[in-house]
């Protein structure tokens, strides 16, 4: 189904740049192509090309969800942009994840970041919420209009990370997840076909990565395309945190199959080195 729509997608983009008289390779090789040609240096920089706005969602104007902040690139030359909802975890606040707002959004993303409805929602609560945040910010009278809504994702945290599982299973639109030491009871998601980076903690004692990332990652036998990083030597909680490795993958894997950018496949195949310098323990794709 992604590849169908993604096909489709790119055939109607390239058409349109054809009609506007858009001229270059790289435009017409790549419609959804956003911001210059990445490097090592510049994708691990905690701003990218963009300069970010955000707008903030009130809880009378949320729907779905309690609140959240929406982080977007301030300039609208470059056209539309693919859009991410990012849950925070159990018994967490919006400021936790906070940081991977702008962050993201800087190389090319509208962001919404939330606070879910309770602070005890288990994953299946915090999915549908993912999916409400994605549709206020699809619907923003600002911001919507900034956005692709073919082009959708879903990151999370702990129980977050299992709700962006759920809400990948759900949606077709969605065609990446990354969920950040995601924890949920469901250990199998063979029915997810978004693109999936499930991003684990070596030493996580809350979701220990051999009965929550791992299992999570090798049951996406029908994703487009699969993935496991684990941080060496981190806690359950490295995502709460500004984290160069996560930010780095989670935005590369983003670019390359949101917006079908393969100029970050660099970072993706072969990926990381694993060892102890590197800050990762363990690499998988396929």
């Amino acid at each position: 189904m992604h590849l169908i729509r993604r096909t489709w997608a790119i055939l109607t983009a390239v058409t349109l740049l054809v009609l506007a008289g858009a001229t270059g390779a790289h435009a017409a090789d790549n419609p959804f192509e956003r911001g210059p040609d990445p490097t090592e240096s510049s994708i691990e920089q905690s701003r990218g090309p963009y300069n970010v706005s955000e707008r903030s969602i009130s809880r009378f104007s949320a729907s779905g969800f309690q609140d959240g902040t929406m982080y977007y690139p301030s300039s609208i030359s470059d056209g539309t942009f693919g859009v991410v909802a990012i849950s925070p975890g159990y018994t967490a606040s919006e400021s936790t994840i906070a940081w991977l707002g702008p962050r993201i959004a800087s190389f090319g993303f509208v962001v919404v970041t939330i606070n879910t409805n309770s602070r005890y929602d288990q994953p299946r609560q915090r999915s549908t919420q993912l999916l409400a945040a994605l549709d206020h910010a699809i619907n923003d009278s600002v911001v919507g209009p900034r956005i692709a809504p073919d082009r959708q994702a879903v990151m999370g945290h702990s129980m977050g990370g299992g709700g962006a599982l759920q809400a990948a299973e759900d949606r077709d639109e969605i065609l990446a997840a990354v969920p950040l030491t995601p924890w949920n009871l469901k250990k199998t998601w063979r029915s997810v076909d978004a693109a999936t980076l499930v991003i684990g903690a070596q030493n996580d004692t809350t979701a220990p990565v051999r009965s929550h990332s791992i299992p999570f990652y090798e049951s996406l036998t029908g994703a487009e395309r699969r993935g496991y990083l684990e941080l060496r030597g981190a806690s359950h909680f490295a995502p709460n945190i500004s984290n160069t490795t996560i930010a780095k993958y989670s935005i590369a894997w983003l670019k390359r199959y949101v917006d079908s950018d393969t100029r970050y496949e660099q970072f993706i195949s072969p990926g990381p080195r694993v060892g102890i310098t590197t800050g990762v323990s363990d690499y998988r794709i396929d």
